[in-house]
């Protein structure tokens, strides 16, 4: 009986880990190809341009906090890789080159919502027993690659969404919006976790009604509803 409970609890696990794994760290490749495709070599000097995910892993962002928002039953589950450096100097354009490795992340991270969404299709091929496991983990995947996508737009560097408004706001308005970097990481920690203790799911408005419709049109798309 134990045994087959823990045994429950491990692919439980893993049908959340894998996918959110390969998002976060294949999300992280894309930027190193996208910054050596204009120019910039700094990631592949430094052994990250790889879709090898142990290059990625951050022990927090990618092992840590998934595992925390796994057992407080949050709304939806996210993480991070070690940011791959980029200097947006040796860019060519630099402003193009910008605006482009910053979408590369999310641009995968919808490439992979779409793949995962298709393979649903292959289904049949796999033996009976792994079909449960398998539909999981694709289900799975095209949420957390949604919900990636759409919180790594959001418009505050040091995330994708702010490095492209970076890029392409006047210098006045792009100098005010990097200043708002250091204030990043707090303002995602209170949205995370302190606005929810006293009811209020900011979150849940601003990344999880997009990735409700987001998902609703790609599976429209793929033909699976």
């Amino acid at each position: 009986m134990v045994t087959s409970q823990l045994a429950q609890e491990i692919q439980n696990f893993t049908v959340w880990v894998i996918p959110l794994v390969l998002a976060i760290t294949l999300h992280e490749a894309a930027h190193g190809y996208a910054a050596l495709r204009f120019g910039d070599d700094t990631a592949l000097r430094a052994g990250r341009v790889s879709a090898n995910p142990l290059h990625h892993i951050d022990p927090f962002g990618t092992l840590v906090l998934p595992a925390l928002l796994l057992l407080s039953g949050t709304s939806f589950l996210f993480g991070w890789a070690k940011p791959v450096p980029v200097s947006f100097g040796r860019l060519k354009p630099i402003r193009l080159g910008t605006v482009l490795v910053a979408l590369a992340g999310p641009g995968v991270n919808l490439l992979l919502a779409l793949i995962s969404a298709l393979l649903v299709y292959a289904m049949p091929l796999v033996p009976v027993l792994g079909r449960t496991w398998l539909g999981n983990n694709l289900a799975n995947s095209v949420e957390i690659n949604l919900v990636l996508a759409v919180f790594n737009l959001l418009p505050l560097p040091p995330l994708d969404g702010g490095r492209v408004l970076v890029a392409v706001l006047p210098r006045r308005w792009a100098m005010a919006l990097e200043g708002v970097e250091r204030y990043t990481f707090l303002i995602l920690l209170a949205g995370l976790f302190l606005l929810p203790m006293i009811g209020i799911d900011l979150f849940q408005w601003i990344i999880g009604v997009p990735v409700f419709f987001l998902k609703m049109w790609l599976y429209q798309v793929v033909g699976l509803v």
